[in-house]
């Protein structure tokens, strides 16, 4: 059998067409099922430290281990989490103390090598509201320390990540706990405690990154239609250029607390900058002399949905720049990785057919928007 060219550009675009969909799909479900990193608040008052923890307890309930998920869709007990998400936030938080004798075993409060018995001092849960919204869980547990020292916390790899913020004293810890890993050591004043500017530098690379790939499908479709205009690496370096440059400025701003914009406004005209992009790759054949211009304004909207992230998360103060520039770089490289991932597969093989605009190009903006309207809408209205 002959297999001709026209077929197998058939069939790449029907491959194209195939996967956009399957992302298209995984878009409209991250919004409620997204694992979220658990955020633990730290005070302690002479011997007594209370510790509220805001979480997603619908997962811990229904036994879902969040180290090996980075979406609750991929559960087998996904159902389970659906029906607790829509019980009402006083059944939820009965749910939760029933489970407490076991749940308090995957944390850890230890003074030396002294484990210290945990209360369940009070649970409380956001309202129903819109189901495809995530809710938070927060739960406030007590221990009494046993003698002089630090303690450490620890959280079960199981439950997920977890930030751990230590307030009410200057240079507290702040610490994101990956995998179960026990935190460094807690001192009742603070001093002395912060991590290094190179270990923070660090750690929060891979928390840029991971907003990015898997978790950031917005900002995913957004580069890719940056790339799908024009597959040249030259074209491409200039517009990512810009659009690193406009998004670092605004997170800076944003973590700063220069700027606060409401996310229920960003995160529509973050949709609607990917409508725009994926729309004037359809109309348009080539780069416009304005183009920098409208990709650097957006990028200044998407770092501002950079910095609500490191919002949920918290910076260390004591090492706030090195944790801003390793959240950025985080970034960067899962940009660039989207980049190099979408070249390989596409412009370092057709971006320079002559059928490539109308094959892949075209039809890969199509969904692109089609996706970028279905988060604007779900955004607004729903």
């Amino acid at each position: 059998m002959t297999y001709s060219f026209a077929n197998f550009a058939t069939k790449l675009r029907d491959f194209i067409t195939c996967f956009t969909v399957f992302i298209l799909w995984s878009a409209g479900q991250a919004a409620s099922h997204e694992v979220i990193p658990a955020v633990a608040d730290f005070n302690q008052n002479g011997k007594q430290i209370t510790i509220e923890i805001r979480m997603t307890s619908e997962a811990m309930i229904a036994g879902i281990d969040l180290s090996q998920v980075t979406d609750t869709n991929a559960s087998d007990r996904s159902a389970t989490y659906d029906e607790l998400r829509a019980l009402d936030r006083d059944v939820l938080a009965d749910k939760f103390s029933e489970i407490w004798p076991q749940f308090s075993q995957t944390i850890t409060v230890a003074q030396g090598n002294q484990r210290l018995p945990l209360t369940l001092d009070a649970v409380r849960v956001d309202p129903i509201g819109n189901t495809e919204i995530a809710r938070y869980t927060y739960v406030t547990i007590g221990a009494q320390t046993s003698g002089q020292g630090p303690v450490t916390f620890q959280w079960a790899a199981q439950n997920g990540d977890i930030v751990l913020r230590q307030m009410g004293v200057d240079n507290g810890l702040t610490q994101l706990l990956q995998n179960g890993v026990v935190s460094d050591p807690i001192l009742s004043d603070g001093a002395a405690v912060a991590a290094s500017g190179w270990d923070t530098f660090v750690t929060y690379i891979p928390v840029g990154f991971d907003h990015i790939l898997p978790k950031g499908l917005d900002h995913i479709l957004f580069v890719l239609g940056l790339f799908f205009l024009s597959a040249g690496l030259g074209a491409l370096i200039w517009q990512i250029s810009a659009f690193t440059l406009a998004h670092t400025i605004t997170l800076a701003a944003g973590a700063l607390g220069w700027v606060t914009i409401s996310g229920a406004i960003v995160e529509p005209l973050i949709a609607a900058s990917i409508v725009f992009i994926a729309v004037e790759n359809i109309v348009s054949n080539r780069l416009n002399k304005w183009r920098p211009v409208v990709i650097f304004a957006f990028g200044l909207l998407h770092g501002l949905g950079f910095a609500s992230v490191l919002g949920e998360f918290g910076l260390p103060q004591a090492q706030f720049i090195p944790a801003l520039i390793g959240f950025n770089i985080g970034v960067e490289i899962g940009q660039l990785t989207v980049i190099a991932i979408a070249f390989g597969l596409f412009g370092l093989w057709f971006g320079r057919k002559p059928w490539y605009r109308a094959r892949i190009a075209i039809p890969a903006s199509v969904l692109i928007a089609l996706i970028g309207a279905y988060w604007f809408v779900e955004r607004v209205f729903l």
